[in-house]
């Protein structure tokens, strides 16, 4: 039902642009961000630069869409503005984008 009423939504009102977003909502251009791997194997991400910003994925893939979460979360933004404000993420050489489609490659 969740994904039926976001394409409804899309429909009538679509995402803002990603850099009038962050420019509307005060949103950084980068992010300072700092990763670990659980025992778990969970990726966990926090930002020294944003105090109590975490988030947490369960593989690389996950993780940029679970970080543009957290940034619109920490931020207040509404659902209805958009979805991505970040595109793409440099971990440790792979680098994984979002082209409508997550995709992972090496940098």
């Amino acid at each position: 039902m969740n994904g039926i009423y976001r394409t409804i939504c899309r429909w009538f009102l679509p995402p803002m642009d990603r850099v009038e977003m962050r420019r509307h909502y005060g949103l950084p251009e980068t992010l300072n961000l700092s990763f670990r791997i659980t025992p778990d194997g969970w990726f966990a991400v926090s930002s020294p630069d944003l105090p109590g910003f975490v988030t947490q994925a369960r593989s690389r893939k996950e993780l940029l869409t679970a970080l543009n979460d957290a940034v619109l979360t920490y931020f207040d933004v509404p659902r209805h503005c958009g979805e991505v404000v970040y595109d793409q993420l440099n971990i440790g050489g792979e680098v994984v984008t979002f082209e409508g489609a997550l995709k992972v490659s090496h940098a």
